[in-house]
């Protein structure tokens, strides 16, 4: 069957879709809102069905892939949950220090797509690492409506300082070069900047349609940015102007794209709203950058 994308459904249909997802309406507020959408035999829950993630389809390399190392590990967070726990892989024939990469998962905690990006990275020769903020309520359910419930009962402060923490785990692990850098999507696009503001140390982030931190926050940014927007995504392009600004007067080196016709969420190739030839750019001006600024 062929897989479906973005321009086989309505624009309206796909906003309701990004309102469901972030947690601005339910489950019934999206079949209901998407009821008027159901037409040649297809029921507002097929037509979510079809716009909500499959995982297998997507997999580029599998947890067994013997290129590679990967193991479970946890880490401690003492001004965050205490105790977080992670996917980390590395190539399984690597020698001495490689540079590292904090990889921060949309709000629905470590699934299977993102363990799957950590692995893609790993391919690439660097240790890659990604936390799972729903560690504390038990980690990642195995099911994405599940996820987006518990994520809304974390308690945001710990939860940046859980990712703060994973930084510095990453950073200090003794097969780190101690060069790092961080990439997030939707959610964790938004850590991402987070942690350039915390991090003075951070050596790269790269943000995927993430929210922006408040204007004075940039200052405090060190690190150099690479930022991708989604062409049609005016909750997260509407802030960018002000804060660009802001980036501007505090001299922060930094690069945008933005990426016309595509949806927010598109380099997520587990969903219709995935573009691939600008997933692609995306990600080879993602690595680009990370070879650039952690193995120099």
């Amino acid at each position: 069957m062929k897989r479906k994308t973005a321009q086989d459904f309505d624009q309206e249909l796909l906003i309701l879709f990004d309102a469901y997802v972030h947690g601005s309406i339910d489950r019934r507020g999206f079949l209901e809102g998407a009821q008027k959408f159901a037409v040649a035999g297809m029921t507002a829950g097929m037509l979510l069905s079809a716009l909500s993630p499959k995982f297998a389809q997507a997999q580029q390399v599998p947890p067994n892939d013997g290129r590679l190392k990967t193991e479970r590990v946890q880490y401690p967070s003492p001004t965050g949950t205490g105790t977080v726990k992670g996917y980390l892989a590395r190539p399984e024939n690597a020698s001495g220090q490689l540079p590292g990469v904090l990889v921060i998962h949309e709000n629905r905690g470590l699934n299977p797509h993102i363990e799957d990006i950590v692995r893609r990275l790993a391919l690439d020769n660097f240790m890659a690492f990604a936390p799972d903020a729903l560690t504390p309520l038990g980690g990642y359910p195995g099911d994405e409506d599940k996820a987006r419930e518990l994520f809304a009962k974390l308690d945001q402060k710990k939860t940046s300082e859980d990712f703060v923490a994973g930084a510095s785990y990453l950073k200090n692990r003794a097969d780190c070069s101690g060069k790092i850098g961080a990439v997030g999507f939707c959610y964790g696009g938004g850590v991402a900047h987070m942690l350039s503001t915390r991090l003075p140390d951070l050596d790269a982030a790269v943000s995927f349609y993430g929210n922006h931190p408040a204007a004075e926050e940039a200052a405090k940014v060190k690190a150099p940015l690479l930022i991708h927007f989604a062409g049609v995504d005016e909750r997260i392009n509407a802030a960018w102007p002000a804060y660009e600004a802001a980036l501007k007067a505090a001299a922060v080196r930094y690069t945008a794209h933005q990426y016309p016709g595509t949806q927010h969420g598109f380099n997520n190739d587990t969903t219709p709203r995935f573009d691939a030839a600008s997933a692609k750019l995306a990600w080879d001006r993602t690595l680009a950058f990370f070879n650039q600024t952690l193995r120099g």
